[in-house]
């Protein structure tokens, strides 16, 4: 049996795309030594992912951008802090009910809904950030080996809250992130502030725009420096479209 984080905790109860609807919700952090995401190697095979040791909801949640209140819609788990090796996770959305739209009649008044392609549409949230810390852009996001912007800072320098919202998660789980705080912002926004030095904040808090949420540090990286992403419907965006100047 495997303990999956105290996150919400996400992915974010979230929905973040992390983060994350997630996440966050959160994907890969990167540096300038690149890290690895931090999930198990395996890929999905019609819309499945295998479990392996080590995997957590999260994790799988980070690996295929879905947020972990819909992987546990779509697996019907009774228990999403409890997963098997070897257990088949759905991490695609399911195809419509076989027949799609073609049998379906139109209704005076009424919308036929389209067929389920598979895809999500990042939609852009209505919603501003501050900057979680002040300092140069050291690297910027790609949205592949970097799914967020490195924010370069002194040890111990407060980092603050980009908005309201609830803490999804925060702890040093997941490899590659080093001490991590999740915000969830929306039932689509979440925020991601990785490689803290202390944590000042627990699970299921309630924050305040610009409320100290940790300390910039180094861990899990090289180089004292702040990772922060922005998720939209679990999918990495670019945060500099939402930050304010």
């Amino acid at each position: 049996m495997i303990q999956i984080w105290k996150l919400s905790g996400i992915l974010w109860r979230s929905g973040l795309s992390v983060l994350l609807g997630g996440c966050l919700l959160l994907g890969g952090c990167a540096n300038n030594n690149p890290a690895k995401a931090p999930v198990m190697n395996g890929r999905a095979q019609n819309g499945y992912y295998r479990v392996q040791r080590g995997d957590t909801l999260y994790r799988i949640g980070l690996r295929f951008n879905q947020d972990v209140n819909t992987l546990v819609r779509w697996n019907h788990l009774a228990n999403p802090h409890a997963i098997e090796v070897g257990q088949l996770i759905r991490v695609r959305k399911p195809n419509s009910v076989s027949g799609g739209s073609a049998g379906v009649k139109r209704q005076p008044g009424r919308v036929t809904p389209k067929p389920d392609t598979g895809t999500t549409t990042t939609a852009a949230p209505d919603i501003r950030l501050r900057w979680p810390v002040k300092g140069k852009v050291i690297s910027t996001f790609n949205g592949q080996t970097q799914k967020g912007i490195d924010i370069a800072g002194s040890r111990g320098t407060p980092v603050k809250a980009a908005a309201a919202g609830i803490v999804e998660y925060a702890g040093e789980e997941l490899r590659g992130y080093g001490k991590l705080v999740l915000i969830k912002h929306s039932n689509s926004t979440m925020t991601a502030y990785a490689y803290n030095d202390s944590l000042k904040v627990v699970n299921g808090q309630k924050v305040q725009v610009g409320q100290t949420i940790a300390t910039m540090g180094d861990s899990g990286t090289t180089g004292v420096k702040l990772h922060f992403e922005v998720r939209v419907n679990s999918k990495a965006v670019n945060p500099l479209r939402y930050l304010s100047n």
